[in-house]
């Protein structure tokens, strides 16, 4: 059974629709103890559904019916009130800022323990199951490159695709800002598809290097430079023929 410690918060208000969509994120702060109290401060006005803390601990903050405010101005598959379609559950780490590590074993079991639990209450599917990144790719980079997405889709929870050397091959140069052209439409196209808010069209811009940024902390994670080399543009192609098949048989795990 899961055990979870209720703090509650009192940055909530009411959903619109049942959540149909898991964010991720790191608190970005320089302890746990200071990402927990910021989380059920009134004058932050932020929180999340759950903490992780890195030795596992699992804290409630927001019932899952309620609207938590953890995800702010983004998009993902076209849902652009992202906090009231969401569970959000911040993982500690001090990110990017302070001192950006690996995420202990024993927090990485209990977030895939949590999804788990939670996938039992409400349908959502693993292209659902997003980081903060992914749905506001200018402004956010987390649960970043060192959250390990691979080992939770290994799980069943989200989307995983590595793509053979020879796909990778045949797609040619890579493309990066400046460059214009059916490669960027193509690239620009896909990105929106899968559910970055990216509008298609052919210019490798900011906004683009940005959201390859974010696919890349999500599924490519060896390397995150904003170029849309072979095997992220290979990979991408294999993260979407999944989510095509999900959403066509609608079969979740």
């Amino acid at each position: 059974m899961l055990v979870v410690k209720d703090v509650p918060s009192p940055n909530f208000d009411s959903r619109r629709s049942p959540p149909d969509m898991l964010v991720l994120h790191y608190t970005g702060m320089q302890t746990g103890a200071a990402a927990l109290t910021r989380l059920c401060d009134p004058n932050a006005e932020v929180s999340a559904h759950y903490l992780v803390t890195e030795d596992g601990g699992i804290v409630r903050l927001v019932d899952e019916a309620r609207r938590a405010w953890h995800a702010g101005r983004g998009a993902w598959q076209g849902e652009t009130d992202c906090n009231s379609a969401s569970i959000g559950i911040e993982i500690v780490n001090p990110g990017h800022e302070f001192g950006y590590r690996d995420f202990p074993e024993a927090q990485v079991d209990a977030v895939i323990s949590l999804i788990s639990d939670i996938r039992t209450r409400w349908t959502i599917p693993d292209a659902r199951i997003i980081g903060h990144s992914d749905l506001a790719p200018e402004r956010k980079q987390d649960p970043g490159e060192r959250f390990p997405w691979r080992r939770l889709a290994a799980v069943g929870h989200g989307l995983w695709f590595e793509p053979a050397q020879e796909r990778i091959a045949a797609l040619g140069a890579p493309l990066g800002p400046g460059d214009e052209g059916l490669g960027v439409i193509v690239l620009r196209a896909g990105l929106h598809r899968l559910g970055y808010a990216l509008q298609p069209g052919g210019e490798y811009d900011a906004p683009t290097r940005a959201t390859v940024e974010a696919f890349q902390r999500h599924w490519r994670p060896g390397q995150v430079d904003g170029i849309a080399d072979g095997e992220t543009r290979a990979t991408l192609m294999g993260v979407l023929q999944l989510a095509t098949a999900e959403s066509a048989t609608g079969v979740l795990n």
